[in-house]
């Protein structure tokens, strides 16, 4: 259900953040008892909403863990976390010893840590995995990296209400029910050939994903749910919404790019898929 509130910001630097576009979205959300995130990505959609229970699925599996950790063990996770976030790991080659660590540890808190130390410490808030699932963000360079500890004990206080699980997209989708509000914010469809970033993991989002994933929200609204599915305002993706009962555009400043002065507003909808008749 909505929050009206001040909207709490993530702890996470993360492409595509749904934090700027809040107001767009969340006002066209149904009442509902509990959110399904197929995506759940930084996580903004589930701090800003005040759903009883909430169900996280992500396919990265370092993202659910981390979140596993601040759930279980807030205060003593968060102190770890920050013990990261000093001066001398700030430097490139220290950055490139413990991106190597987080690579081949498999200390799995140590992982979850170093994948904020990563995060906020590296280039632009990327993050990527090459084909081998090693993650290769390169050096960012910031003066001194913020640590969130505020907006992680946000998340903390919040995670009390949720699961959060390691899930294909098309797995989370399974646990629909009668009720359920579904938000999917899945890698978008490229605006253009050379914008093609399409996933967090090495496993891409294809186009037959794009589709497949329209076949699963009409699936769920026959169970009963409502389901609603942020992309870019595209002539392929509104050809394949065609069947969602209500498709509302609108603009949303870029908040991650290459370069800075080439940050501008791009073009996005909101696709609500309702349930079928009898619910």
């Amino acid at each position: 259900m909505p929050n009206k509130k001040k909207h709490h910001r993530p702890f996470l630097k993360w492409a595509g953040n749904k934090f700027r576009c809040l107001n767009h979205i969340i006002q066209h959300f149904p009442q509902g008892k509990r959110l399904i995130e197929p995506f759940a990505g930084s996580g903004a959609i589930f701090l800003n909403t005040t759903f009883e229970e909430n169900i996280l699925g992500e396919h990265n599996p370092h993202l659910v863990r981390l979140y596993q950790f601040l759930q279980k063990e807030p205060d003593t996770f968060i102190d770890y976390c920050q013990s990261w976030f000093i001066p001398e790991n700030n430097q490139k080659s220290r950055y490139y010893e413990l991106r190597s660590l987080f690579n081949e540890s498999q200390d799995l808190r140590l992982k979850a840590a170093l994948f904020l130390y990563l995060n906020r410490h590296g280039f632009n808030g990327l993050c990527r995995f090459n084909l081998k699932g090693l993650y290769n963000v390169p050096f960012g360079s910031y003066q001194s990296p913020y640590f969130p500890k505020n907006e992680m004990l946000e998340f903390a206080k919040r995670a009390q209400k949720a699961q959060f699980i390691h899930s294909s997209y098309q797995d989370t989708f399974q646990k629909a029910q009668h009720g359920d509000v579904i938000y999917c914010d899945p890698p978008y469809y490229p605006l253009s050939k050379t914008a093609c970033f399409t996933s967090y993991t090495h496993q891409a989002f294809k186009d037959s994903d794009q589709i497949h994933l329209i076949e699963l929200a009409i699936e769920a609204t026959q169970k009963g749910a409502h389901v609603l599915i942020s992309n870019h305002d595209t002539a392929f993706i509104r050809n394949h919404y065609q069947k969602a009962q209500e498709i509302h555009a609108f603009q949303v400043p870029r908040t991650i790019s290459s370069k800075g002065h080439k940050r501008q507003a791009v073009a996005e909808i909101l696709a609500y898929f309702g349930p079928t008749e009898g619910f």
